[in-house]
């Protein structure tokens, strides 16, 4: 074999190669188009239509004094305790105190304090 003819096999080669891959990346292309079209959501009632045994999300909705507080007493607890989650009252370890408990923290601790020496010096 010539190196002529090396040169056109190895080209030949490479086209036909890098042809495969982007006739599959256009296929797989062509697929998700597919997809996406197959994959819609059905279309929407109209803006009048409500469906029966549900509310209209538009209506207001008078609630008692009670469960209104109720409510509110609610959330602001909830957010009372949201805060006081990063607090120390809530932590069960101090930051930082347990890292002695990861082996990968540990190995890269003695990886970090212990000199590299190469061997057979």
């Amino acid at each position: 074999m010539t190196l002529a003819e090396r040169l056109m096999t190895g080209l030949n080669i490479t086209v036909l190669g890098m042809g495969l891959v982007f006739v599959l990346l256009a296929l797989l292309w062509a697929l998700l188009t597919v997809m996406l079209r197959l994959d819609r959501q059905p279309a929407r009632e109209p803006r009048g239509a409500v469906a029966p045994g549900r509310p209209d999300a538009r209506k207001l909705v008078k609630l008692p004094p009670e469960l209104l507080s109720a409510i509110t007493v609610a959330v602001f607890t909830h957010q009372a305790m949201l805060r006081k989650q990063a607090a120390p009252a809530m932590r069960s370890h101090w930051p930082g105190s347990i890292l002695f408990a990861s082996r990968w923290v540990a190995a890269g601790r003695h990886q970090q304090t212990q000199s590299w020496n190469p061997r057979g010096r």
